[in-house]
C-alpha cells in the first residue's frame, strides 16, 4: 500500500506536466490559428496612383494602406503606379507588376487615355485584357474609372464613364465610378498642374473609397476560403 501509494504520488508530476504541455500546444495552436492573413493589394495605375508631386508616404497606396489598418485590416497595399502610362501600358506589364501573392488588384487606368484623346474602343479593349487575366488568376479587383478630360466635351467624357461601367457589369468586378471625384472640381485639394491632386487630395479620395476597398478585401478573403 505504502508503495503503490509513494507511486500515485511520484506519477502526479509527471500526469500534471503532460497536461500542462497540451495546454501549451493548444494555447499555441490557438494563437497560429487565431493570426490573421495578410490581405495583399496591388493599385495598380498611373500618376494618380502614383503619387505625382507628392512625398511616397503621401501617395495612395500608402495613405489606404494606413486608412484600413486604423480600421484593423490587416493588409498591405503595394504601389504599382507609373506616372503616364495608359491602359494599354498596364496591360503590358500586368505580370511583372502583379506578384503571385496577390489577393486583390484595384485597377486605375484610363485618365491618360482620356487626355491623350484615345477612342474609347481602344482603353477597352486594354482594360478587358487586364480583368480577364486577373479573372484566370483568380485575384479580387476594383475597378475605378475617371473623370479627367479638359477638353474632351461631356459626349467624349460620356463615352468613357460607360465604358468603365459596362466593364465592370460585365465582369463581375467591383466598380468606383470616378478615382478623381473627391478633387477634381476642387482647386484647393489639386497641385499647380490642375490635374493631380494634393496630400489633402488623396486624403479624400481615400476616405471616399475606403468602404468600396472594403468591400474588395472581403471578396478576396472570400475566394481564398
Amino acid at each position: 500500500m505504502i508503495t503503490a501509494g509513494i507511486a500515485m504520488i511520484n506519477a502526479r508530476p509527471v500526469v500534471i506536466a503532460v497536461v500542462a504541455g497540451i495546454g501549451l500546444a493548444w494555447a499555441a495552436h490557438q494563437g497560429v490559428c487565431a493570426e490573421p492573413k495578410v490581405i495583399r493589394i496591388v493599385a495598380l495605375g498611373d500618376s494618380l496612383t502614383a503619387g505625382e508631386g507628392v512625398a511616397s508616404r503621401d501617395a495612395f497606396p500608402a495613405k489606404l494602406e494606413s486608412a484600413l489598418r486604423a480600421r484593423g485590416q490587416p493588409v498591405q497595399v503595394a504601389n504599382a503606379g507609373v506616372s503616364g502610362d495608359t491602359a494599354a501600358r498596364g496591360l503590358d506589364r500586368l505580370d511583372r507588376s502583379v506578384p503571385d501573392n496577390t489577393d486583390a488588384v484595384i485597377v486605375e487606368l484610363g485618365a491618360n487615355d482620356m487626355l491623350k484623346g484615345f477612342d474609347p474602343g481602344v482603353t477597352r479593349a486594354a482594360l478587358t485584357a487586364i480583368l480577364r487575366k486577373l479573372e484566370v488568376r483568380r485575384i479580387a479587383v476594383l475597378l475605378c474609372g475617371v473623370r479627367t478630360q479638359p477638353s474632351g466635351g461631356d459626349e467624349y467624357k460620356g463615352a468613357f464613364a460607360a465604358m468603365f461601367r459596362d466593364l465592370a457589369a460585365e465582369h463581375d468586378v467591383l466598380f468606383y465610378p470616378a478615382f478623381d471625384e473627391a478633387f477634381v472640381d476642387d482647386a484647393r485639394l489639386k497641385l499647380s498642374d490642375g490635374l493631380h491632386p494634393t496630400a489633402a487630395g488623396i486624403e479624400a479620395v481615400v476616405m471616399r473609397i475606403l468602404p468600396t476597398v472594403e468591400a474588395l478585401i472581403d471578396r478576396a478573403d472570400r475566394r481564398e476560403r
